[in-house]
């Protein structure tokens, strides 16, 4: 079989929404060279739900990042919605991160002083949305994640959950086509953390897809499929 060809894609029907081929990246501190990923072969196709685990230092916030297009490979190709990523300038990968990707942080980057109504409606900003239908587009994810008597807090006055839920609502009110979400429930009580798990089995039932980077084996556990990394390689 042509290298070119995975296993599975002769009988494909369409190509995956995230395709990572022979990826490593290096990164290079002027006295020496740390490779951080190592030939990396990913598929991920529309509609999964996947966790990438893997202790601290393994290569999985690297391969968050490529896969975020925050960073890029040293070497190899990653597609994305069946762009590749390599012929992008930055303002070109930025479009993509604004339409296309959906970030849930550990740390919930909301913008403080700020209600949550913004907050959310903060990436349609880079879409050229006037600010009505902004605000309009931001409300229903909100009131679907049961914080429509929320609009008007602050990040300073919302629980970590809820705090967590605007981020998860801003994260889709682009429609976009990959939520990937960074040790989402890092931060939060065991409470807390299943409800936001529950919202991300919940948006994946509906067809959403969605990865998940974690190091907790109880979080991964809960997505439809596992990718372990150690040593920044993929193993099994």
């Amino acid at each position: 079989m042509s290298s070119a060809m995975g296993a599975g894609d002769e009988v494909r029907a369409t190509a995956p929404l995230i395709r990572i081929r022979g990826v490593t990246r290096i990164y290079d501190t002027g006295r020496v060279e740390v490779p951080a990923l190592r030939g990396v072969d990913l598929d991920v196709d529309e509609g999964e739900f996947v966790a990438i685990i893997g202790h601290s230092g393994s290569g999985k916030t690297t391969l968050m990042n490529i896969i975020g297009c925050l960073d890029r490979p040293t070497d190899g190709t990653y597609r994305i919605a069946g762009t590749d990523v390599h012929d992008l300038d930055d303002d070109e990968l930025a479009r993509v991160r604004s339409r296309t990707i959906g970030f849930v942080f550990q740390d919930y980057n909301l913008l403080p002083r700020t209600t949550a109504l913004e907050n959310v409606a903060t990436p349609l900003l880079y879409q050229g949305m006037g600010r009505k239908e902004r605000l309009a587009r931001a409300k229903a994810p909100l009131e679907r994640l049961g914080l429509g008597d929320r609009l008007d807090h602050e990040p300073s006055e919302l629980s970590g959950g809820q705090q967590q839920r605007v981020a998860i609502a801003r994260a889709l009110v682009t429609e976009p086509a990959l939520v990937l979400a960074d040790e989402p429930t890092g931060n939060l009580d065991t409470a807390s953390g299943e409800e936001v798990m529950a919202i991300f089995r919940q948006l994946n039932d509906e067809g959403r897809t969605i990865v998940l980077i974690t190091h907790e084996a109880e979080v991964a556990a809960q997505a439809r499929r596992q990718i372990h990394v150690r040593d920044g390689r993929i193993v099994e």
